[in-house]
């Protein structure tokens, strides 16, 4: 059976995986009789992921014919004399509508009907929800019959029970942890102020005392001295923190500026490498600084913006750990206070550097690992690009099992 590329946009793409057969018709009766019979339809329905009576009920409403669909033999009919091409390009029209992500194009969507009767496709590259234009006849068609629903096994739901379980007994262990740490710290701070106040030096008035020229030294040792001293260390300590923080942080929107203004000229994308490896900073901050001046103020364009300077991030992430340094300064740019419109298109942007070559797969997944147990696991990115993530590990599982 002949194969070729889902979607008319990847057809020349020769390592694209999503395949379809090829349509094979046939005329059918004689006169007003007469039908074209999609031999194939059931098969090019199931690469689709969709019931077979949605493509011949879309042909039938485009054609303005009848059509029918028999579940029993498979059958897929509609009513006159209609060319393979013809109902090749009505295919191709139906992927583009009810198959294909609106927002990254990949053909792995789910068809979910909303309480309010609408129809959307759910991607699961990229978690994008389209909206079908519900104008459309087939929509109607897809209300009154729609798909089946994936049945999840019992199996599946109790390791889900049982992870739930195992997660907050972890977490009452670590409090309980916690708290008994907290009760030996106080405990031990008790005895040793105990300590200190037995073996403190005291002036008796004698002989003793009166070293280096009569003049005595002795440390207040009690509690409220102690207090004291700390709270005039810790007063002096933060501030010199305040100032370090101060100080990194001028260096940071310096870099920025820095980075802006070369990009305000607009060299050749060639000689960004070479001036990004003259800069004296780290190479993550290096890439912080790219990143934000390539992005500032960038919101519900993310992905449109992404794509545009895909070149400059393709040549910033040569050298080795420059793709981990991008995916870290991604997270950051996402993670940030008012950057909630550019998380929604985290996932896309993502996919989209991963088709462009930008990032590779095996960065990502470390990526993702790391940032889910590290300092900043409650950022809204990782639930933003859950989907991709999911998608590629179904993608490498799915590939070594061919192997």
């Amino acid at each position: 059976m002949a194969l070729q590329n889902i979607g008319a946009s990847n057809r020349n793409d020769a390592f694209y995986r999503y395949k379809m057969p090829k349509m094979v018709t046939k005329t059918e009766g004689k006169g007003n009789g007469i039908k074209t019979n999609i031999v194939n339809n059931v098969d090019i329905a199931k690469a689709l992921a969709r019931p077979a009576s949605y493509t011949t009920k879309y042909f039938g409403c485009e054609l303005g014919a009848q059509s029918k669909f028999d579940d029993k033999t498979g059958t897929s009919l509609v009513n006159g004399a209609h060319s393979t091409s013809k109902l090749a390009s009505l295919l191709e029209a139906f992927i583009k509508r009810y198959v294909q992500c609106y927002g990254c194009g990949n053909p792995e969507t789910e068809i979910v009907i909303t309480k309010s009767q609408m129809v959307n496709l759910k991607c699961a590259a990229c978690g994008f929800v389209s909206e079908c234009d519900m104008r459309d006849k087939l929509t109607t068609f897809i209300l009154k019959n729609p798909p089946e629903a994936k049945k999840v096994g019992k199996d599946k739901k109790a390791m889900r029970r049982a992870e739930k379980e195992r997660v907050k007994e972890g977490e009452a262990a670590d409090e309980a942890i916690k708290r008994l740490k907290k009760k030996d710290g106080c405990s031990k701070s008790s005895k040793k102020d105990a300590s200190d106040e037995e073996i403190s030096p005291k002036h008796d008035g004698s002989a003793d005392d009166d070293d280096d020229d009569g003049i005595q030294w002795q440390t207040d040792t009690s509690r409220e001295a102690a207090e004291k001293r700390m709270k005039e260390l810790s007063a002096a300590t933060a501030e010199m923190v305040m100032i370090s923080l101060d100080e990194e942080e001028e260096k940071k929107k310096s870099l920025v500026m820095e980075m802006k203004e070369y990009l305000k000229k607009g060299l050749p994308i060639s000689e960004l490498k070479p001036f990004v490896s003259s800069l004296s900073e780290p190479p993550q901050e290096v890439m912080h600084a790219l990143f934000n001046a390539l992005f500032d103020g960038v919101g519900k364009d993310f992905l449109k913006e992404a794509m545009k300077k895909k070149g400059c991030l393709a040549a910033a992430t040569q050298e080795e750990g420059s793709q981990m340094h991008l995916l870290n300064s991604f997270g950051s740019f996402c993670g940030k206070s008012g950057n909630g419109e550019a998380v929604k298109e985290a996932a896309q942007v993502l996919k989209a550097l991963y088709d462009e070559d930008v990032v590779e797969e095996e960065f990502v997944l470390e990526w993702y690992q790391k940032g889910l147990a590290g300092a900043d696991k409650s950022s809204p990115v990782w639930k933003s690009v859950k989907p991709f993530v999911v998608w590629l590990q179904s993608a490498e599982s799915e590939s070594e099992g061919e192997d």
